[in-house]
């Protein structure tokens, strides 16, 4: 199956700074991917050479089965991080204007964007300015001018920074539907607990590189027989410095152990006993901030 995004080796430098080191990652199509890392691994530097916005000092970029030409730019939907609306705008005239750039008629546009302000709760907002919006409101205005042209693939970088719980529901499921259509969203984010519930692929950058990179279900059943779920009382503090444990996260009681790949789930259960009180010790799928944090580490 072809991908619908494909990188090859792209790497770029700013100065003797390298931002992006070699990265290779593919897009299936109708999938959401995740490329996840902390604030300043090199997402969205990435995300710039994809969108021809920074040139690639190495490596290639491929769309749609090709090396990326500039036709194929008019087939994504683009959320930058920095969001740019014109606040004395209407939210209609901001949104035809963005249908505009992208080629779309104006007579076409205002059907699209009444269905679309309806679907996100914003239909009697359709005269307001954008500077009378809350900053959530104004993301669902960006995104709806990111899909008005029906791209085939969606990148996202940081799509739910700053949105409220329930904003965030309506924008997964969203998404979502876009990919039952057969379509692929990249989605950029160093939130795990989102990008666990929404990616089938991922690719993790931390410090420019690509540190683990696959279909997640397929990451995590390699892992699993090496993640383990602890309910004990004592040192909790103290599980990380055992040996064979890679990562030890805990919350009211409930610690996510990781082990590495020669460490026995018994040998550790032995050593915890001696200075916890164990209720329960069982062997559970690992979540993606364990993984995350394991291959950080092992990349260091």
């Amino acid at each position: 199956m072809t991908p619908t995004l494909e990188l090859r080796d792209v790497r770029k430098t700013y100065g003797d700074f390298v931002a992006v080191d070699g990265v290779s990652l593919a897009v299936p199509p109708g999938s959401i991917f995740g490329l996840l890392g902390p604030n300043g691994a090199g997402k969205t530097s990435t995300i710039r050479m994809i969108m021809d916005i920074t040139a690639p000092d190495a490596g290639q970029v491929f769309l749609f089965g090709r090396e990326r030409r500039s036709e194929d730019l008019r087939r994504i939907g683009y959320l930058p991080e920095e969001r740019g609306l014109y606040r004395k705008m209407t939210v209609t005239d901001q949104l035809v204007f963005l249908g505009e750039i992208r080629g779309l008629k104006r007579r076409e546009l205002l059907p699209k964007i009444e269905r679309w302000l309806d679907r996100v709760d914003l239909g009697e907002w359709s005269k307001k300015k954008v500077e009378e919006l809350s900053k959530g409101m104004q993301q669902k205005v960006q995104l709806i001018g990111t899909v008005l042209h029906e791209p085939e693939l969606l990148i996202l970088d940081e799509p739910f920074s700053g949105l409220d719980p329930l904003n965030q529901e309506l924008f997964k499921d969203l998404l979502v539907e876009y990919r039952q259509q057969g379509k692929s969203v990249v989605l950029s984010t160093h939130g795990m607990q989102l990008a666990e519930r929404m990616c089938d692929h991922i690719c993790l950058i931390s410090g420019g590189r690509a540190v683990l990179a696959g279909e997640l279900r397929q990451i995590k059943r390699r892992l699993g027989g090496n993640s383990f779920r602890l309910v004990a009382e004592g040192d909790l503090d103290r599980i990380q410095s055992l040996p064979g444990v890679e990562t030890a996260l805990h919350q009211d009681g409930v610690v996510k152990l990781l082990l590495g790949p020669d460490a026995e789930g018994a040998e550790v259960l032995r050593q915890l006993v001696d200075f916890l009180r164990v209720h329960e010790f069982r062997s559970e799928e690992p979540e993606l901030e364990q993984i995350f944090l394991k291959a950080v580490r092992d990349a260091a």
